[in-house]
């Protein structure tokens, strides 16, 4: 599939752990300013590799593309902090599992040829809108898990649909999570995995004295949470978000205006399904 945007700058982020990750880093940065392209790289970078780009943070990395090189947890961070609408995401694997990712270390700089030639195609992925109280927070491509503030704690919530109580729950935390989510925490959690054409989220439970596994919402169903006790719950938003918030507020997600796009090229949902995660090694 072939695809006509003129891509003339690119942002570089990176997890910076790995020395493998800084080098590619480097290596790709002079590779894209000889094919012409404006190069910006994440500030968090500024003393960890040698190069002489423009360091901007990522709040504020207006680029018309972004690879990000690490794994998962790369991806999410990027996907929460750059500017909306988010601009597509090539995303090389530098992680543990790398399920989000889409190209090996040493196909880099061919991706990005056949990024240049437009031979590519675009996953837009959905993503949640979170308010606590009428402040929202930042949206979730992953998930949004609600616990105790203390890890002894139950977690004792009111669920409702639409503005409807459904159920009361009594658990150690909730995850409410994507499409894309759906394969992780609420996964390993006992939640199913939703098919990316599904338009729908999950809600799963963390250990749970309520006898109820997970429910399915349509996407465009807003669903609230009153925390009964204890007096504060905490927010965690794709792992990296976190705001500790009184129970006297009320937590609501649904579905967000704005997608993340990942850019892909032959793989798709179920081949990463069956290469990294859910049948591996059942052939």
């Amino acid at each position: 599939m072939s695809c006509g945007k003129v891509f003339k700058s690119v942002g570089l982020v990176a997890r910076y752990d790995k020395k493998s990750a800084l080098k590619l880093t480097e290596d790709l940065a002079e590779y894209l300013k000889k094919r012409g392209l404006k190069v910006y790289v994440e500030d968090t970078l500024t003393d960890k590799v040698t190069i002489k780009e423009e360091f901007i943070p990522l709040s504020k990395m207006k680029a018309d593309f972004i690879i990000t090189i690490g794994g998962d947890g790369t991806i999410l961070r990027t996907c929460l902090n750059v500017p909306k609408p988010e601009p597509p995401i090539l995303t090389i694997n530098m992680g543990v599992r790398g399920f989000l990712t889409e190209v090996e270390p040493k196909n880099a700089c061919e991706a990005v040829e056949r990024i240049l030639k437009g031979e590519y195609k675009i996953e837009k992925c959905a993503k949640l809108a979170v308010t606590i109280g009428k402040e929202p927070m930042p949206d979730a491509l992953n998930d949004v898990v609600i616990s105790a503030c203390e890890p002894s704690k139950i977690l004792y919530t009111q669920i409702c649909k639409d503005g409807k109580p459904i159920l009361k729950c009594q658990a150690d935390g909730l995850i409410v999570a994507t499409q894309t989510g759906s394969t992780g925490y609420s996964l390993s959690a006992g939640g199913p995995v939703l098919d990316q054409e599904v338009c729908a989220f999950v809600l799963t439970p963390i250990c749970s004295l309520t006898v109820f596994h997970s429910l399915v919402f349509p996407a465009d169903s807003t669903v609230s949470f009153n925390v009964e006790r204890p007096r504060e719950m905490l927010v965690l938003i794709d792992g990296n978000y976190r705001k500790l918030v009184s129970a006297d507020e009320m937590l609501k997600v649904t579905r967000s205006k704005n997608v993340t796009s990942f850019i892909r090229f032959e793989t798709d949902f179920y081949d990463r399904l069956k290469n990294r995660l859910l049948f591996k090694g059942t052939e």
